[in-house]
């Protein structure tokens, strides 16, 4: 039993003896990859869907990684993404159109283990989560009255209501992974630059979703508004909802508009990050 803790002793003295810590901050940009479908674009011929991910943006991240010895290390990284707008929904027919985009504004933390092929060259691979964020859909759309519509209201033949509104989905705590290999150049004893291809496989199930803007103005043909705020957040119109909540089964004869099935959207990308590195001294033997 001496034995062992001695040994045990022996070990920790020896890893603490090269212990090595370090912090990095990177940013970069990431495409989209193992997209999925998000939407559909329509026009009065045909339909197209729309692929991608909503992990596709610009990021940034800071980083703290210990060092065991010459190979072998440990990092935990926290970072922000700043994505792209993905179109949910193009609808240019007559009578309607509809431009609809969504984007993530997303925080993420991952934990790693890193390993040293050369003085340079490294890789990395871990457990990626979300902690906190939103995908935010922004919506406009425009539809002309008929005839009929128009004239019930006193309204010009062509006159029309456009609606503008912003919904934030929300997502179930997910887990991921994150892998990637990068090359170093020290610039000195502490500091040096990096670059590395980093790949992020992960995907959110939708938890719940909140209109959090809403406006319909009513305009005349020329585009003139003939009554603003028609509509508004605290006067939504049939089939719209403040809150909606995604679950996992839903009756056939369910009429709550509040309720929807779940569904689960990509945040799966390919990236490249450009950083710096400040190396504390390591202890002395």
């Amino acid at each position: 039993m001496k034995q062992k803790i001695v040994l045990l002793a022996v070990l920790f003295m020896s890893t603490m003896s090269y212990a090595q810590f370090e912090i990095s901050a990177s940013t970069g940009y990431a495409m989209g990859s193992a997209g999925m479908k998000l939407g559909e674009t329509v026009t009065a011929s045909e339909r197209e869907n729309s692929y991608g991910s909503y992990g596709e943006g610009a990021n940034v991240q800071i980083r703290g990684t210990y060092f065991f010895n010459d190979s072998f290390g440990a990092d935990i990284a926290m970072g922000y993404l700043h994505g792209t707008d993905q179109t949910i929904s193009e609808v240019n027919v007559p009578g309607q159109q509809v431009d609809a985009v969504a984007r993530a504004r997303a925080f993420g933390a991952s934990a790693s283990i890193v390993y040293k092929f050369t003085n340079n060259l490294y890789g990395r691979f871990g457990a990626l989560i979300k902690v906190g964020g939103k995908t935010e859909a922004v919506v406009n759309q425009r539809s002309t009255f008929s005839p009929a519509e128009a004239n019930a209201q006193g309204l010009p033949e062509g006159s029309y209501s456009e609606t503008d509104y912003v919904e934030d989905f929300h997502g179930q705590f997910p887990l991921g992974f994150v892998g990637a290999l990068g090359y170093k150049f020290d610039l000195g004893n502490n500091f040096g630059l990096f670059v590395e291809a980093e790949y992020y496989g992960i995907s959110l199930k939708r938890k719940d979703s909140e209109i959090t803007e809403f406006n319909t103005d009513i305009k005349l043909p020329d585009g003139t508004v003939a009554q603003s705020g028609f509509y508004s957040l605290d006067n939504l119109p049939a089939g719209y909802v403040k809150k909606t909540t995604y679950v996992d089964e839903l009756s056939n004869d369910n009429t709550d508009p509040s309720k929807k099935l779940a569904e689960k959207v990509p945040y799966s990308s390919f990236g490249i990050n450009f950083g710096v590195t400040y190396k504390f001294n390591s202890a002395t033997k």
